[in-house]
């Protein structure tokens, strides 16, 4: 019998595979990385237009506490110091992100901590929500009330997910931070930053000296040829959809190019939470960068690319699964047949249907890492 000519096959270059393979690599396995898309890196893929570099599938900023995590993305980038701090537009009232002092102020018209909350308790004691929140829209209602949920979590989310906050799981809103301070910092963690260069460029320094196909799907490789598989593309799929399709989120990207614009929004990140305007949010890419070019000159254009939220069909880009109980089943299903299938792992977003954060995702391959090299 033919020995494998590699030790490992990773379909999937995005962040998952790119960490496993630099991993196996470094500890003398032979890797081939394969992705059917025609460039490495995945959602966090990055393009330059114009000398700015576009987040081509949706904005994504690093931030994590995990000092090791951290560590371990400066060895192929160096970040810059961009703090995420997007505003909400609901209809022509413009709001800070997180839920803070100066969302407050704006929709209330006070100043103090004490003001803001006697309002919220308030509204809060109202909204009379009894024992453990049963969805989303009761979280959001015990957490600040009627007037934020309304103007700024209600319908956005609505547009986001394509059904009733009422139906969606409580668990959603939970990731969204409340502030008594004047604090428009998106994320509570301790590093935060973007790659300077775009995220693609630190994705190629983590596959360097790895072998990479693009543009190749693996349903046409020949899996005698490796020795194991790690999989990260949706698990569903994996198995001709035996079970069934486990349901996602996807999103459509509308991108423009603006020339002659220097600054079309004032900000990396608008959220338009009415249901007037069909589109989630916009990007406004340079603004990542402090609209600055590499050497550091102000860019003269700038692209913009507005977001629209809709439920997946067969050819789209899976992006959130959706987690609710009728999902989780059928997933769990399909887990107990990947746990059984010999020679595969299966790992990352797709792999396991679960959202992941860069930083969660990365600490999630390193340690699969680990256990792959039986350490």
């Amino acid at each position: 019998m033919t020995a494998p000519s590699y030790d490992y096959l990773i379909v999937g270059a995005g962040l998952t595979g790119a960490v496993v393979a630099r991993q196996l690599a470094d500890a003398g396995k032979r890797c081939l990385v394969i992705d059917r898309r025609p460039h490495i890196a995945g959602n966090c893929y990055t393009e330059e237009v114009r000398g700015i570099n576009v987040h081509r599938y949706g904005a994504h900023i690093f931030h994590t506490s995990d000092r090791a995590v951290w560590d371990y993305v400066n060895r192929f980038a160096e970040f810059n110091n961009y703090v995420n701090s997007p505003v909400a537009l609901f209809h022509d009232e413009l709001y800070n992100l997180p839920f803070n002092m100066n969302t407050f102020s704006k929709m209330w018209g006070i100043t103090t901590p004490q003001q803001a909350r006697a309002i919220i308790d308030e509204q809060r004691a109202q909204a009379a929500v009894e024992g453990e929140p049963a969805n989303l829209e009761e979280q959001a209602l015990s957490l600040v009330g009627r007037d934020i949920f309304t103007k700024l979590v209600k319908e956005y989310t609505e547009k986001q997910w394509g059904r009733s906050c009422a139906d969606l799981p409580a668990s959603i809103i939970k990731r969204l931070p409340v502030r008594f301070t004047y604090d428009n910092n998106y994320f509570n963690d301790r590093y935060q930053g973007i790659p300077m260069g775009g995220y693609t460029a630190m994705v190629e320094r983590m596959l360097k000296g790895v072998e990479v196909r693009c543009g190749v799907d693996f349903k046409d490789v020949d899996r005698s040829a490796f020795g194991h598989v790690v999989y990260t593309g949706p698990v569903d799929e994996y198995f001709g959809f035996a079970l069934g399709n486990l349901e996602w989120r996807t999103v459509r990207f509308e991108t423009e190019l603006l020339e002659g614009v220097d600054n079309w929004q004032g900000n990396a990140v608008v959220n338009y939470t009415s249901h007037d305007v069909p589109f989630t949010r916009i990007i406004e890419h340079k603004h990542f960068e402090f609209g600055l070019d590499a050497s550091g000159n102000p860019l003269p254009d700038t692209v913009i690319s507005r977001e629209y939220s809709s439920a997946w069909k067969p050819g789209d880009e899976p992006y959130y699964p959706v987690n609710d109980e009728r999902n989780n089943a059928l997933y769990a299903e399909y887990a107990k047949l990947a746990a059984a299938e010999e020679g595969v792992t299966f790992a990352g977003r797709l792999g396991v249907y679960k959202y992941y954060d860069m930083a969660p995702c990365i600490k999630a391959a390193l340690e699969l890492s680990q256990r792959l090299l039986g350490k």
